[in-house]
């Protein structure tokens, strides 16, 4: 089927609680919404939130992005779109996710295949996100995440920063607490080498699942030094972006694992050739999203059901987090538990 159609408008969620992290706070989901329609009628939904300090993309960047190529869509199919799109377009990897999911739905409806289906799911059991607890003073971080937990969120991405202290001290207090709680730390490329080591020797006695990007993305050997020094598993974020990227992580042994988000790698497409390398050297991954609107979320439930055999974290909260429900998700969130809504 020819596209016909390509439209965008600018969309708001506002969230429960302010959102922090050591680079950034931020108060509501802001996205960029594309409708491709294609001759038949079906419409397909992407996503691009504004990330600037991660993808370097704002909101105006994403639709102006989106508006410098929307023409070249036209009159194609979705496949030819894909391949123009990943090939020859030089926009960022916000946009690209966009426009990718949104053909990556025109294509499943045409097969007339749900998209768990379309991307090779057979199994619909349930699925478990971690919820994230933002980045603030000791007590308050420890409230939140006993909150959390006695709302059966009990996979906690705990938020640090800088302050390494701060972030010992934190993580042992919730550790302590809360010593049923799965914790995955965060640290968002805040930390030295020389930070992130004591922090591990200071874990000793404490359960940790993994320690999310410690050091700056462009810092691969100190990445390494980290891991090969660590008994907490590590996790490569903004150090892996795109394929090369993980290639890079993985043959260098720079990390335990690698966190995939169609932001960084430029949509469902790209992530689908992240996780067959993935399955294929037997790395372990995390599915993990930004501050995201509905359909980028359902997408990526989506296709995590079709990879659980690679996939053991997920990091999919942005439902959770959101001030009011949803009624646009595909799936049901109670606690950490996903259920797929009758599709």
């Amino acid at each position: 089927m020819k596209i016909t159609k390509i439209k965008t408008q600018v969309k708001h969620i506002e969230l429960k609680t302010p959102f922090k992290t050591a680079l950034r706070t931020a108060t509501h989901v802001e996205f960029v919404r594309v409708c491709v329609i294609d001759e038949n009628g079906f419409i397909g939904v992407g996503e691009a939130p504004a990330t600037k300090a991660i993808t370097g993309e704002d909101i105006e960047i994403i639709l102006n992005s989106i508006e410098s190529v929307r023409e070249q869509f036209l009159n194609l199919t979705c496949k030819e779109a894909l391949e123009l799109l990943h090939f020859t377009c030089k926009i960022g990897s916000g946009a690209k996710a966009a426009l990718d999911m949104a053909f990556v739905h025109l294509l499943s409806q045409e097969a007339k295949k749900p998209l768990y289906g379309y991307f090779g799911a057979t199994e619909l059991t349930p699925l478990k996100t971690d919820v994230t607890i933002s980045l603030n003073e000791a007590a308050v971080m420890l409230s939140d995440a006993k909150k959390a937990y006695d709302n059966a969120m009990t996979i906690l991405k705990v938020k640090v920063g800088k302050d390494i202290l701060h972030a010992i001290e934190v993580v042992k207090k919730i550790s302590k607490e809360l010593p049923q709680s799965e914790i995955l730390v965060d640290a968002n490329q805040a930390w030295s080498l020389e930070d992130s080591l004591l922090f591990i020797r200071n874990m000793k006695d404490v359960k940790i699942e993994l320690i999310e990007q410690p050091v700056i993305a462009s810092d691969l050997e100190g990445l390494k030094k980290i891991t090969q020094l660590s008994h907490i598993p590590i996790l490569a974020d903004e150090a892996a972006f795109g394929l090369a990227d993980v290639k890079k992580v993985v043959e260098s042994q720079s990390a335990n694992m690698i966190n995939i988000k169609f932001m960084k790698c430029g949509g469902v497409t790209k992530a689908i050739e992240i996780l067959e390398y993935a399955r294929e050297k037997k790395v372990t991954c995390m599915l993990g999203s930004m501050l995201e609107g509905p359909y980028s979320i359902n997408m990526a439930l989506h296709l995590a059901l079709a990879y659980r055999d690679v996939i053991r974290y997920i990091d999919l909260d942005s439902p959770l987090l959101y001030k009011e429900p949803s009624d646009e998700l595909d799936f049901e969130f109670s606690g950490c538990e996903i259920n797929l809504y009758a599709y």
